[in-house]
């Protein structure tokens, strides 16, 4: 499996504290399946997003691993972009520091209680730059939980989504929970990341949340949204062939159909 999505980096947000702590959860998540892992720091108001710093720390985690574990997995670095002011008031002009592994994609993370009123603007000049933005967990979102109108006007303007293993667990509550799995029966959902904190409450597993969309989805789109999809991010290739997200392309075709059937009356 591959995680995208990570806290790992010691001591520069509200994820592993030590180096310590960040050597277990890198263990953790080897032992539990994971081949792949990004550490995805904050980079909000909070937390100052340092790309060399938090490369150097990274560095550290690898030197610290024990040797049978870092044959098992590898590391990566991007971040967790939140669209706050500071960091979107001069989008035009963000590059691929805050991306995972120099790449095209980009972590982007709302609050937990709102939607930027310049989020279109700001998604637009993401893809002008070549930016790919991935949505974190917007289940987790009050309004998108509400209502998934804007959610699927983004996913119209070619931006992928992420849920939180945990999500589909329970772990973040009923409501989140049920909003998680309608995503992926609609085919919103592309990846499904642990967003680990630590490990205890947040943990780096995946096995679980793997299993139960296995059950319930079938192999394939538990492979597709563990393993091939979140592979092509960390490898900075171009994404495979997605199954057709449902109502979301449907009103365009629909009035296309209206259109032609004018046409020839």
């Amino acid at each position: 499996m591959v995680d995208l999505h990570h806290h790992l980096i010691f001591g520069v947000d509200d994820g592993s504290p030590d180096l310590e702590t960040s050597v277990a959860m890198v263990q953790m998540a080897a032992e539990d399946g994971v081949t792949h892992l990004v550490a995805t720091p904050h980079a909000n108001e909070q937390f100052a997003y340092d790309r060399a710093a938090h490369a150097q720390r990274l560095q550290q985690i690898r030197n610290a691993l024990p040797s049978a574990i870092a044959t098992q997995i590898e590391l990566g670095l991007g971040s967790d972009f939140h669209l706050d002011y500071d960091n979107t008031v001069d989008i035009g002009n963000i590059n691929k520091q805050f991306a995972i592994n120099d790449g095209p994609y980009l972590l982007i993370e709302l609050s937990d209680t709102g939607i930027p009123a310049r989020i279109d603007e700001v998604l637009y000049k993401m893809r002008v730059v070549g930016l790919v933005p991935i949505l974190t967990h917007p289940e987790r979102n009050s309004t998108l939980q509400r209502s998934r109108g804007r959610l699927r006007e983004w996913m119209k303007a070619d931006m992928l989504v992420q849920v939180t293993a945990n999500s589909l667990t329970g772990h973040f509550g009923k409501l989140a929970e049920r909003v998680a799995w309608e995503l992926m029966e609609k085919q919103w959902v592309h990846f499904v990341s642990s967003d680990a904190h630590d490990l205890s409450r947040r943990t780096p597993r995946l096995s679980a949340a793997y299993e139960v969309v296995r059950k319930r989805m079938g192999e394939d789109t538990a492979e597709r949204l563990f393993l091939t999809n979140p592979l092509a991010v960390f490898e900075g290739r171009a994404m495979p062939s997605q199954p057709d997200p449902t109502g979301v392309f449907e009103e365009e075709k629909k009035g296309w159909l209206d259109s032609l059937i004018e046409h020839f009356r």
